[in-house]
């Protein structure tokens, strides 16, 4: 890894621009946060397209032409996966619902009473609820919200134009980052000071390796870990195989937290659907292959070892950037964060080059 010239700090004056400047981009951050959303997809779509738009055009086609291809099989995928993936997940979700009775009589009539017995803990009885009319009742509710909510963006002619220009938008502006990323990016360096160019050269890079390795490995993580549990949940004959392996490979983006709810919320189902051990043993055998291929060959070869964030700061990051920012927060939270881990590792490699560590 190419390290910082130690010799050619930020001098004293140049300090209180950079600062300056980073703060400026906070705030700004800060105020428009509630337009940003589809500028913050929009330049995710372009920043994972551009590097086989670059394929496209060293092999002899014009960029605009690139451009087009890759978000015609962007789309093409997209629009597959959700025609396969949805009705599937609406049906799960709609078993799962019909379970929700089944396993409230489990925690009262097995569970409670058995804490109570073996671990001398006292426990409250759970309410006898009626399940049927409740269901109905929240069901119900919810058709009340979704209608509330539609009637509120159709009523406002403002508001239904702003929903339809942000959906419209984040195509337009995908677009056209990936077909002028690059040009874009040399701008950028170019306004930068000279004196610092090099050196911003050299951390932008590897920020871009970080940025890569998270963006495009860890999401390849979780969507190979979502459908590895899926399947392998499927062929135990789990009912709800795809809607936990997927919840499980989504979750996989905090460490261990995946197979923790997987595998939690897949033994509950499975006992309440087969009351047989052997069905557990298969169900943790599953999520079992599925840590050693994550650990073995999804993550070194799909990931790797240069995002350099610990477990902790992951969780860190995600709850400070729902804090923030809500959605758009948790979205930006771990790319953000990997990429100030870069500017921090130079930092601390410059300050134990300085006189201040060294004492000389």
């Amino acid at each position: 890894m190419a390290e910082l010239d130690p010799i050619s700090p930020l001098g004293p004056r140049r300090w209180p621009w950079f600062v300056g400047v980073v703060l400026a981009i906070g705030v700004a951050f800060y105020v428009l946060q509630p337009i940003l959303l589809p500028f913050v997809l929009g330049a995710l779509i372009g920043y994972l397209g551009d590097p086989l738009v670059d394929i496209l055009e060293r092999r002899g086609m014009g960029r605009t032409w690139g451009v087009t291809v890759v978000f015609l099989v962007l789309t093409a995928v997209l629009v597959m996966a959700l025609l396969i993936a949805v009705p599937a997940l609406i049906h799960q979700v709609d078993a799962l619902v019909r379970k929700v009775p089944d396993i409230y009589r489990w925690l009262t009539d097995t569970l409670l009473p058995w804490v109570q017995a073996n671990l001398s803990i006292p426990v409250s009885r759970l309410p006898e609820i009626d399940w049927t009319s409740r269901l109905a009742e929240n069901w119900q509710s919810l058709g009340k919200a979704t209608a509330t909510t539609l009637r509120g963006i159709t009523g406002s002619g403002a508001g239904l134009l702003a929903w339809l220009f942000n959906m419209a938008l984040v195509p337009v502006v995908a677009f056209y980052l990936m077909r002028d990323w690059d040009v874009l990016m040399a701008k950028i360096l170019r306004m930068i000071p000279k004196a610092w160019q090099e050196n911003t050269t050299v951390m932008v890079g590897e920020a871009d390796e970080v940025l890569g390795a998270f963006i495009r490995g860890q999401l390849l993580v979780m969507l190979a870990l979502g459908v590895i549990y899926s399947i392998g949940l499927s062929l135990v004959g789990v009912q709800l195989a795809l809607v936990l392996g997927m919840v499980a490979g989504l979750a996989s983006i905090v460490p261990y937290l995946g197979f923790i709810v997987g595998i939690a919320s897949s033994l509950l189902v499975a006992w309440f659907q087969f009351h047989e051990p052997g069905a557990l043993l298969l169900v943790a055998l599953v999520f079992a292959i599925g840590q050693v291929l994550e650990s073995v060959v999804l993550t070194p070869i799909l990931v790797g070892d240069r995002i350099g964030l610990h477990p902790v700061a992951v969780i860190f990051a995600l709850m400070a950037g729902g804090q923030i920012a809500g959605f758009l927060g948790v979205l930006v939270a771990l790319p953000v964060s990997a990429v100030i881990m870069v500017f921090v590792r130079h930092a601390v490699a410059r300050y134990r080059a300085s006189e201040l560590y060294t004492g000389e």
